[in-house]
């Protein structure tokens, strides 16, 4: 074990202080100077710089400019994605300053040109911009609401209610849950919000975070294995 926490010590500051924090016990004055490296070093310095003047990454909401859904594969280039990453690698909010005016006045939804913090009609989306806007203090107030008012009958939600979906995701309503998490832990959230949080944990813990509650199955081969960025590899999910 030692030696698999010095192999990943020996990486990117965007990884290793997280290391330092969960695995090899660093103090936390030893952690957080690692974690500010993440603004000037590595993987977030590079991706910090490729921000454009509209304060978009490639030029889109959640797919780059110009993409036509012909290669195979999304490209995880966009904006969403830039923020995504950013944020779990720990970087500090401040250094993105002004990013929130630029992308209320810039960016829009691939989806009907809606306002980007005004949040879209996928779970997932809205999800990660949740926890973005939290992290970058935009008034996401609203895209909180939106998941009480979409909450599907059985507790949790999918991204393709859109399309007449009646029947929980376990994908889309994990992804709902850690956004409104999020915004509670930030904001405080409401008695409504809360109890939408409820309902969806319940809806995951009576099928026991992984099974199908119909044949008790695993949902899908991604409930049981570690990936880092979660993207890589996720194929579509069924329903539980």
């Amino acid at each position: 074990m030692s030696d698999l926490i010095e192999w990943l010590l020996d990486s990117d500051p965007a990884l290793r202080w997280q290391v330092e924090r969960d695995l090899a016990g660093a103090p936390q004055q030893v952690w957080e100077a690692t974690r500010a490296r993440v603004a000037r070093e590595g993987f977030g310095a590079r991706l910090v710089k490729a921000q454009g003047d509209d304060g978009m990454w490639a030029g889109g909401a959640f797919f780059p400019r110009g993409y036509d859904g012909k290669e195979e594969g999304q490209p995880w280039t966009a904006t969403t994605w830039a923020l995504n990453d950013l944020r779990e690698w720990g970087l500090d909010a401040a250094v993105l300053r002004g990013t929130v005016e630029l992308l209320a006045e810039h960016c829009r939804w691939e989806y009907d040109e809606l306002t980007y913090w005004g949040g879209e009609v996928d779970c997932c989306i809205n999800s990660w911009t949740l926890a973005n806007g939290v992290w970058l203090q935009a008034d996401v107030e609203g895209i909180a609401e939106w998941f009480v008012r979409h909450q599907l009958a059985d507790g949790g939600w999918n991204c393709e209610w859109v399309e007449g979906a009646t029947r929980s995701s376990f994908h889309s309503t994990l992804n709902s849950l850690k956004g409104l998490l999020a915004y509670e832990r930030a904001c405080g959230g409401s008695a409504a919000i809360t109890a939408a949080r409820a309902a969806g944990e319940e809806y995951l813990l009576t099928r026991h975070l992984f099974r199908r509650l119909s044949t008790g199955a695993p949902v899908a081969g991604w409930v049981a294995e570690f990936r880092s960025p979660f993207r890589w590899g996720v194929q579509r999910v069924e329903r539980g």
